[in-house]
């Protein structure tokens, strides 16, 4: 039964993870339509041929305060299941190691 439990705790931590990366990601492209959209308005209202797409930007550093949120929220459901006893001392620091990057 413990490895099951742990089995079950791994996979809530890597969907945990992969919903939040998810999340990110769609709310940056949410942004980025908008703001083409809004770029497309005004040069229709000024007669304006619509700019061309600029190359894509470099990645943003991964400091932004939802991403650090996330790794903090992250970081304490590690440390709850570590206290239950569900995840080993090494798989801990595993987990640990995967969130911070």
């Amino acid at each position: 039964m413990p490895g099951l439990l742990r089995g079950v705790a791994r996979t809530a931590v890597v969907a945990g993870t992969a919903t939040a990366v998810s999340n990110r990601v769609s709310r940056r492209q949410a942004g980025r339509w908008a703001q083409q959209d809004a770029e497309r308005q005004v040069a229709y209202q000024q007669g304006v041929a619509p700019p061309t797409p600029a190359a894509p930007a470099p990645a943003a550093p991964p400091s932004t305060a939802d991403e650090m949120t996330s790794k903090i929220d992250q970081l304490k459901q590690l440390g709850d299941l570590k206290a239950q006893g569900v995840l080993t001392e090494e798989e801990f620091a595993a987990q640990k190691r995967q969130v911070l990057g």
